[in-house]
């Protein structure tokens, strides 16, 4: 009786075991996607600095060329990047949006002469984005963006193409920026379609935009409760105020 007992008791606590230690793998993963959603995510590191145009003087306090144009700057706090993505939350559609205006640029500009656009690298603080959802922006920060190790985002524009021959002070124009679009440790080309209007006091105010495939840097958007699909494509966005820069 014993010994019949003895292959069943043994299979038993195997299966027992193997039931057990799927539990611990099942409860790991639990506790990593949990992990995401609780932990505080990393502050930025000190207010949003501007790389400079290489091409420019930076000791001119004219903040004006040799050529003539005029050195402008993106207005931090008072510009707005975004990013918006379509998703499926509890059934129905959703559209995402995460926002920051910690944002800084540089441009080169000289209205008499459009074609002498020069525009600098363009830096988005991506640790202070934030979307309608302090869980979503947790896990955006830690586990999409990786934020803690990666703070910024960057475009460093290598071409603008579509400039009019003149601008008018008040009138719209339109071009488009190519640039290395750097997320995370993943650098690819973007194209963004740029609309911009020269103020009568001399600023500007325009707006960029362009759709990309996100996977094509490596980002991957997890599983969550609750979400059936998320799209493949999101939407970058750059509402900016450009005034003089200040030498």
């Amino acid at each position: 009786m014993d010994n019949a007992r003895a292959p069943r008791t043994a299979g038993l606590r195997r299966l027992i075991l193997a039931g057990g230690a799927a539990v611990i793998v099942a409860a790991s993963a639990v506790g990593v996607g949990a992990y995401s959603y609780l932990k505080p995510t990393a502050p930025e590191s000190a207010p949003i600095t501007v790389v400079p145009i290489t091409t420019m003087n930076a000791n001119d306090s004219s903040a004006v060329d040799p050529n003539g144009s005029t050195l402008y700057a993106i207005e931090s706090g008072a510009s707005e990047a975004t990013f918006t993505i379509d998703e499926v939350l509890n059934g129905s559609p959703k559209t995402v949006v995460g926002t920051t205006d910690q944002v800084s640029g540089q441009a080169a500009f000289d209205p008499f002469d459009p074609s002498s656009l020069q525009i600098g690298t363009i830096l988005i603080d991506a640790r202070t984005l934030q979307t309608d959802d302090s869980s979503r922006t947790r896990v955006l920060n830690n586990q999409i963006l990786s934020t803690g190790q990666y703070e910024y985002i960057s475009l460093t524009p290598t071409s603008v193409s579509g400039l009019p021959d003149s601008v008018s002070v008040g009138q719209p124009f339109t071009f488009q920026l190519t640039g290395d679009l750097t997320i995370r440790d993943t650098t690819q080309p973007a194209t963004f379609d740029v609309t911009a209007t020269l103020n009568p006091d001399g600023t500007l105010h325009g707006t960029a935009t362009s759709t990309i495939q996100y996977a094509d840097w490596g980002v991957s958007i997890p599983s969550v409760p609750f979400v059936a699909s998320v799209g493949d494509q999101v939407v970058l966005g750059l509402d900016f105020n450009v005034t003089t820069a200040q030498g």
